[in-house]
């Protein structure tokens, strides 16, 4: 197993991005935080290294070994969203760890190492801006400051949901992770506890502040950078989490000034559908890849999002990607498809599962005159489910860029969202309908229309085995659930909400084996600490280790 001393390594060296040392050639052939920052345009490179480093890189395991799951920070929403039930990752996914509860969520294992070294070397890297900012940043350096800390705040919110036993609304003494400011001395590094939810939030929060004040002026020049909306945004997340409903309402109205609800037919675009950021004004952060980050240059692009939920490419001995040519697919859950009415457009995003009633030989042809109902090259789409044996959850949100469907190192440089006006919208809806539910459903029911114009209020509040969450709370989460299938929010969710996960029913399509249902969110929602870091940092208490139930679970009954 790769050791990494994030504590020793974080503190002791400054990581430089290239092109800063291209245009910086010191005496004696070394470089000192000092010097770098006075290199020509190098805080600014430090500020964009931030975000550069977000997605397209081999961030954790290096181009050397290219595993296909490292690709960044979107690598984590399909790690979040495997672990319920909304997604199922059939056998062949890289994903499946996560999936099946498997031995690798151990401490001793790599991809328990995978999240912490991502969102700390991100970390690291918004220390080292503020460092070379530091306290008080003259107007040249003050953006840059803002960015870092909108980010870090960012980062530290994430993880704080990933690695709790509780939440904060739960249990403001639970712990998190430890904390690591730019400042933080050597001596103390070593001996850096986790900790309280309590103490996080505050310290999310102090960021967030400083944030605003810092970007208050600030012009971004594309949303790959963070302005004060995102800062806005940022804050309606974390006082949801804390149950502030006046503050999470009050923050995610002012984060939706100057964006707008991307429309039913942008959303279902073939085209422009989820791959691009300038396609709708309602992404509001977004990552993306490029023709030449590592991740699509090597490894035939196989260590990229695309290669996990694009399945428009062609697959067989010319297939490209793990989702056309291996059988690595990652479905909908077919309950949560088949509450969706025909009348709301998301639906049109999975393939209906009455295909996978008809011989893919003998009904080849009407087959694909159903695909073309959702694909511009339904040949392609069939050649994916033959491949894994069925065409029934299929997703087609996420398509190839350009609707280049035969280049994946073209059709694989998508842009993503980091956080939609949608979530802003549902977060004010949920946060007014706390204080006065008859305000909460009518933003909701505007909000539903948008997608489904016969929706009625009160048709999606399954509890998921916890029957103590209002019914009106279970409406927005279904919205949540089919709105951000497949952007992360999954296991965010169902720890906020404190659900169980349902994957055996009747009908069900997870795979056998792992068709487990549990009355409360599932133990390995919450991630384990990497060993090597408590070799290093004697303050580390670990989580439990998750252990995967023996056997499938009862057939749930509806």
């Amino acid at each position: 197993m790769k050791k990494i001393a994030l504590y020793m390594t974080g503190l002791s060296l400054l990581v430089l991005p290239t092109s800063c040392m291209q245009e910086f050639e010191p005496q004696g052939g070394s470089v000192t935080s000092n010097q770098a920052a006075e290199a020509p345009g190098a805080y600014e490179k430090f500020v964009a290294s931030i975000t550069s480093a977000i997605s397209g890189k081999f961030t954790f395991t290096g181009s050397s070994y290219q595993q296909p799951n490292d690709f960044g920070y979107t690598g984590f929403y399909l790690i979040r969203d495997v672990m319920g039930q909304d997604i199922v990752a059939v056998n062949n996914n890289w994903f499946n760890n996560w999936y099946q509860c498997g031995v690798g969520l151990a401490p001793i294992y790599l991809n328990c190492q995978q999240p912490w070294t991502f969102y700390y070397s991100e970390i690291y890297s918004c220390n080292t801006v503020l460092k070379l900012a530091g306290e008080n940043p003259d107007e040249q350096k003050i953006a840059g400051a803002g960015i870092a800390h909108c980010l870090r705040g960012m980062f530290y919110l994430e993880l704080a949901q990933m690695y709790a036993q509780e939440t904060y609304a739960a249990n403001k003494e639970a712990l998190t992770v430890p904390i690591i400011p730019e400042n933080l001395p050597l001596s103390e590094a070593t001996n850096n506890p986790r900790v309280t939810n309590e103490v996080m939030f505050k310290y999310i929060l102090e960021n967030l502040d400083i944030a605003e004040t810092q970007l208050a002026n600030y012009t971004r020049p594309d949303k790959t950078t963070p302005d004060v909306s995102v800062v806005y945004g940022l804050k309606a997340r974390t006082y949801l989490l804390m149950e502030d409903w006046a503050n999470a309402e009050k923050y995610a109205k002012l984060a939706q000034q100057g964006y707008s609800i991307m429309t039913a037919e942008q959303y279902t675009d073939r085209v422009h559908g989820f791959n691009d950021a300038n396609f709708t004004n309602s992404w509001m952060l977004t990552c993306g890849f490029k023709s030449d980050d590592p991740c699509i240059t090597y490894n035939d692009g196989d260590s990229s999002w695309g290669t996990w939920m694009i399945c428009e490419f062609p697959s067989g001995s010319t297939g490209l990607g793990y989702y056309n040519s291996y059988g690595g697919a990652n479905l909908i859950d077919r309950h949560l498809y088949e509450t969706i009415p025909a009348t709301d457009a998301r639906k049109k995003c999975y393939v209906d599962f009455a295909l996978d009633e008809l011989d893919p030989e003998a009904d080849k042809d009407a087959i694909i005159e159903a695909l073309s109902a959702y694909s511009d090259v339904p040949e392609n789409v069939y050649g994916t489910g033959l491949c894994q044996n069925q065409f029934g959850g299929m997703p087609l949100k996420f398509r190839s860029a350009n609707g280049n469907h035969e280049n994946n190192q073209v059709g694989y440089c998508v842009d993503l969202p980091m956080m939609r006006v949608e979530e802003m919208v549902l977060i004010e809806a949920e946060a007014a309908g706390m204080q006065s539910e008859g305000r909460g459903i009518q933003i909701l029911t505007d909000f539903a229309k948008t997608r489904d114009p016969e929706y009625v209020y009160g048709t999606h509040n399954e509890a998921y085995n916890n029957t103590s969450t209002p019914a009106f709370r279970n409406e927005i989460w279904w919205q949540r659930r089919v709105e951000f299938w497949g952007e992360g929010f999954a296991t965010f969710d169902i720890k906020r909400l404190q659900k169980g996960i349902i994957r055996n029913y009747e009908g069900t399509n997870h795979v056998e084996g792992y068709r487990w249902n549990t009355n409360k969110p599932a133990d390995w929602m919450t991630f384990c600490i990497i060993q090597t870091e408590s070799n290093y940092n004697g303050g580390i208490i670990n989580n439990p280790t998750p252990i995967a139930p023996t056997a499938d679970s009862p057939v749930h009954i509806w």
